[in-house]
């Protein structure tokens, strides 16, 4: 299993725009590309420096292969809808986690 993590630090001025589109809109357009099986979105506390609020949004899926498949196919239109809305109003980053085990 593999977690597709996109952190994402928002400005206070568009948090709350920015959060139901995320819950609303963005998230679910994701899941029904039919590469992930669950999504999660979950608020980093810690008071960043540069000021805004960050989330970090994780998205599970099979294998490498099925990501790499989201990356051709579907991430660019997702991230130009995002910076049309959004532009310099947030910063965005993502991790690639791999699964080992729970306890």
């Amino acid at each position: 299993m593999i977690i597709y993590n996109i952190t994402t630090n928002i400005h206070e001025s568009v948090h709350d725009q920015w959060l139901n589109w995320m819950q609303q809109k963005h998230i679910p357009e994701i899941l029904a590309t039919g590469k992930f099986s669950s999504a999660r979105i979950v608020k980093v506390l810690v008071d960043e420096e540069m000021g805004g609020i960050t989330y970090s949004v994780q998205y599970v899926t099979d294998s490498k292969e099925t990501l790499e498949r989201y990356y051709l196919e579907d991430e660019p239109a997702f991230n130009q809808e995002a910076l049309r809305l959004f532009a310099d109003k947030m910063l965005s980053f993502r991790t690639e986690l791999e699964f080992i085990s729970d306890h």
